[in-house]
């Protein structure tokens, strides 16, 4: 498995910036949230794990394939970037998990006939109902 761990330090940008939202005059004057940039085509990544994290629909990663993490959450700085490198982490996780690719499959004659005998008897009965015409 293709940890954050592994990566190169100089392939991940980490820069810190000013938090959104409220906060007083304190949240002016320093930066405690941290912006986190992974070129994922310029990353010394397995070719499969570039290829399936480019195909993902996720908003962090971009059309250039540079994936952008924006952590917030904490009021201290060293809290947000491990924050976004345990984000950076999860995705990698997710696009290192293969799918299986399904199988197709048909239903058995016996299948068949039980769901064709509940549409008969539902048929039936819905006859039944309806009003006779005398």
């Amino acid at each position: 498995m293709f940890r954050v761990a592994h990566l190169p330090k100089d392939e991940i940008e980490l820069a810190g910036i000013r938090a959104s939202g409220p906060g007083g005059q304190h949240v002016n004057k320093v930066a405690s949230a941290v912006h986190l940039r992974f070129d994922v085509r310029a990353s010394s990544l397995p070719e499969p794990i570039k290829q399936r994290l480019l195909r993902m629909q996720d908003q962090r990663i971009s059309t250039d394939g540079v994936i952008v993490i924006k952590a917030q959450q904490y009021r201290s700085q060293e809290k947000n970037r491990a924050e976004a490198l345990e984000r950076l982490d999860e995705l990698l996780r997710v696009a290192q998990r293969l799918v299986k690719p399904r199988r197709k499959t048909r239903p058995s004659r016996a299948a068949i006939k039980r769901r064709l005998d509940t549409k008969k008897k539902h048929s039936e009965r819905k006859r039944q109902r309806a009003s006779l015409d005398w």
